[in-house]
């Protein structure tokens, strides 16, 4: 039986006590594994309080009819949940956390906003993400591990600072928030398959996709070979297929730049930095030096 949101949280709270006492200790070794139990405690928190958030829905839906506000009808159960039922708009930091969930790598501003607007039902303003990132910085440096994730920066694999205008989820791996000469083309074809996926398990789900869906699938396939004819809709198993067959070109040059970055990461940086990056100058230099 699966844990509860609680009984993780409980979870939680004690793997960052024993994280707190690890690196108090000088515990490299034992932190960098707390850490990562952490995070996959993290993300079964996550997916417990979406399948709960999804359970509620049913029940007052079978239980009270119809109510004021309802979930979109384009909206499927793999689609992170966005808790409107109450008319309630969502922090912004949760608004992008969802859509940065589907696009499953580090995105700017104006394609998180552009997911979304296409898979939920209030804005997402990018002019509102403007402070975010420093928001968050403040918030794990007067809190640490405090929250079960944060909106943090993507990482330049050369010199560890954040990357200008990328954002990313605290829980990924470093290797997968280190940004590398051909990292931007990598994420945009995960991005692609990310997207198509999340319309086709709509689409068998019996969920018609909103014309933003379909706008923010075709400006991707656009840019794949193979991936789209111009006729209709684009298909997508075709675009997730064109986008694998070519992410295979660039996976074999871009995957040891990003893990050599992160390894450096891991070993230099304290925790703050691992999120937020180094400062853009003399510290940077610093790691840069390292940087097999």
């Amino acid at each position: 039986m699966s844990a509860s949101p609680e009984e993780l949280e409980a979870r939680m709270a004690e793997l960052r006590a024993r994280l707190r006492e690890a690196v108090r200790a000088r515990d490299r070794a034992g932190a960098d594994r707390i850490r990562r139990e952490l995070r996959q405690v993290e993300d079964s928190w996550n997916r417990a309080l979406d399948a709960e958030a999804d359970d509620a829905g049913e029940e007052t839906g079978d239980a009270d009819g119809p109510t004021d506000v309802q979930d979109p009808p384009h909206r499927s159960a793999s689609t992170p949940a966005a808790p409107n039922r109450l008319g309630l708009a969502l922090p912004v930091r949760e608004q992008v956390h969802q859509s940065l969930t589907i696009l499953g790598a580090p995105a700017s501003p104006k394609l998180i906003s552009a997911a979304y607007e296409a898979f939920f039902t209030d804005p997402l303003v990018p002019s509102r993400l403007a402070s975010l990132r420093r928001d968050e910085e403040r918030s794990f440096t007067a809190q640490g591990h405090s929250r079960p994730y944060y909106i943090c920066a993507a990482l330049t694999y050369d010199r560890l600072t954040p990357a200008r205008g990328l954002l990313a989820v605290s829980t990924w791996p470093l290797e997968r928030r280190v940004i590398g000469p051909l990292s931007p083309r990598a994420d945009f074809l995960a991005h692609a398959a990310r997207v198509a996926g999340q319309i086709e398990r709509m689409c068998a789900a019996g969920h018609e996709p909103t014309e933003a869906a379909w706008r923010l699938l075709r400006r991707f396939a656009f840019n794949i070979p193979g991936a789209y004819d111009h006729d209709g809709h684009p298909d997508p198993a075709r675009v997730i297929a064109a986008a694998r067959a070519e992410s295979q070109v660039h996976t074999a040059n871009d995957e040891p730049d990003r893990r050599a970055s992160a390894a450096v990461a891991r070993e230099k940086l304290s925790d703050a930095q691992q999120l937020f990056g180094v400062a853009p100058l003399g510290e940077a230099r610093t790691v840069s030096e390292t940087t097999p």
